[in-house]
């Protein structure tokens, strides 16, 4: 009797299937701060540091708040953009946000900040994944990418850190 899968060639074997997920990304920092003034620099004056000019839906002049369960981006006219809903929020050691920049809540990803105490300060690590819920998810990823190490020196030379 002839094999069933006779018309499959001899070296053909299943290839496992590519999931097409995209890895987090994730950086780390270490400001020159205990921990509790390392998260309160981050939530409550990103307005201080937050780099506008280039990270912002309405340019120069406008700022970001942390506003209850909120990230948002006050533009100079009194006009908000939600850049984010905090999902956990466990001060002064870590939260996480849907991150929806520029986008809609229906285009989330997933952003979670940690801190924690290291010799010298305290280390901020950012991991920003769920590039899945993104409408274009390997260019948000890349864009992403490319600009927190930017944001977050702005931070680290806002808490007093050298930049790099």
């Amino acid at each position: 009797m002839e094999s069933l899968f006779s018309h499959l060639a001899p070296d053909s074997e299943p290839q496992p299937e590519q999931s097409g997920e995209l890895d987090p990304v994730v950086c780390t920092v270490v400001v020159p701060s205990p921990v509790a003034h390392a998260f309160m620099g981050f939530t409550d004056h990103p307005h201080l540091w937050w780099p506008m000019e280039d990270h912002s839906v309405y340019g120069a002049g406008s700022h970001v708040e942390f506003e209850e369960n909120l990230i948002l981006e006050t533009a100079d006219d009194g006009r908000t953009s939600i850049r984010g809903t905090i999902d956990d929020w466990q001060p002064p050691l870590s939260f996480h946000a849907s991150w929806y920049l520029g986008s809609t809540a229906m285009w989330s990803t997933e952003l979670r900040l940690a801190f924690r105490a290291v010799d010298g300060g305290t280390e901020v690590r950012l991991v920003h994944d769920g590039w899945e819920g993104a409408e274009h998810p390997a260019q948000t990823r890349a864009n992403y990418a490319a600009d927190w190490p930017g944001v977050l020196e702005r931070y680290v030379r806002f808490m007093g850190g050298a930049s790099e």
